[in-house]
């Protein structure tokens, strides 16, 4: 497996609780593959329709409405486009405890 990427763009804030990822895609623009090690929340500040490549190889597509808040549990190994014509603004937050 190659290298990895983050899990998003810039650490907001971290502390031995969480950790806040900022995360921004242009319309094709692809965050690189990484592992997401922790359970984490989702938050869409601004909405895309977005498509997941795992490292297995599936694609899932993750419409993400702005606003929309997931919980997702980790293990995740993936890739995330933005398939849109929307600028896709997200808040990853990292539960370490």
């Amino acid at each position: 497996m190659s290298e990895l990427g983050g899990v998003g763009q810039e650490i907001m804030l971290e502390n031995d609780r969480v950790r806040v990822w900022h995360i921004t895609l242009a319309p094709g623009e692809t965050q690189p593959l990484h592992h997401h090690g922790l359970p984490y929340v989702v938050i869409a500040v601004q909405g895309a329709r977005n498509v997941i490549h795992t490292a297995a190889g599936e694609r899932i597509e993750a419409d993400e409405e702005t606003g929309g808040v997931v919980f997702r549990e980790p293990g995740a190994t993936h890739t995330l486009t933005n398939a849109g014509d929307t600028v896709y603004v997200a808040r990853i937050v990292e539960l370490k405890a």
